[in-house]
């Protein structure tokens, strides 16, 4: 029975490796905070699908896997929360939030 497992986790590992693809061209080429707000989100789910899959089809006995899945999505939370306030804060400033013409924070 735990063959019949093994053989579809592979389908996790490479929609996890899509979204971490994904999320890290979307840093890469999105021009706006937000998007790239979103892209690491992505990563970060990503990340946390992985170690689930992980968990679950090589040592479903223990949880580890799950716990720092928690971890991961307590810090995704917390720095959403703190970037959207930056992203306020730049707004109000500087009436754009386009990542590459914040030169003016330099100074």
């Amino acid at each position: 029975m735990t063959d019949f497992f093994y053989n579809y986790l592979h389908i996790y590992l490479f929609v996890a490796l899509f979204l971490l693809f994904c999320g890290i061209a979307g840093v890469v080429y999105r021009r706006t905070l937000i998007g790239m707000l979103v892209s690491m989100e992505l990563i970060m789910n990503g990340a946390g699908l992985n170690l689930v899959a992980l968990n679950r089809f090589i040592s479903p006995e223990n949880a580890y896997g799950m716990a720092f899945t928690l971890i991961i999505m307590g810090i995704a939370a917390a720095e959403a929360a703190i970037a959207l306030g930056i992203i306020l804060l730049i707004f109000r400033k500087y009436r754009h939030i386009e990542g590459g013409d914040l030169k003016e924070m330099k100074d």
